[in-house]
């Protein structure tokens, strides 16, 4: 049997071709906000059953909301609730890009 790659591995070879590293860095402040809300969830020792009950809404678009594999940006007045129910408060920064 041949061994499988680590998704370490595949991920850097993957990243290697451009057309895959364009949507990876366009995809990642989506996953960092997202993983961010995870985060902050956890640490407020919710589940997300707990937090829809919080925003009045159902489980399902809780767990939709903080899906890594959705491309979908919630509104920013959903996500300010949300972490308002969690108990943080947003903050945005705005980083300079590197030109070339």
């Amino acid at each position: 049997m041949k061994n499988r790659p680590t998704f370490k591995a595949f991920k850097e070879k993957a990243l290697q071709r451009e057309g895959v590293r364009n949507e990876y860095d366009e995809l990642q402040p989506i996953y960092e906000l997202k993983s961010q809300m995870i985060k902050a969830r956890i640490a407020a020792n919710l589940t997300q059953g707990d937090v829809a009950e919080l925003l009045q809404t159902k489980k399902s678009n809780i767990s939709r909301l903080e899906s890594l594999s959705s491309k979908h940006l919630p509104n920013f007045a959903t996500i300010i609730d949300y972490a308002n129910a969690v108990g943080f408060k947003l903050e945005i920064n705005f980083k300079k890009v590197a030109t070339t």
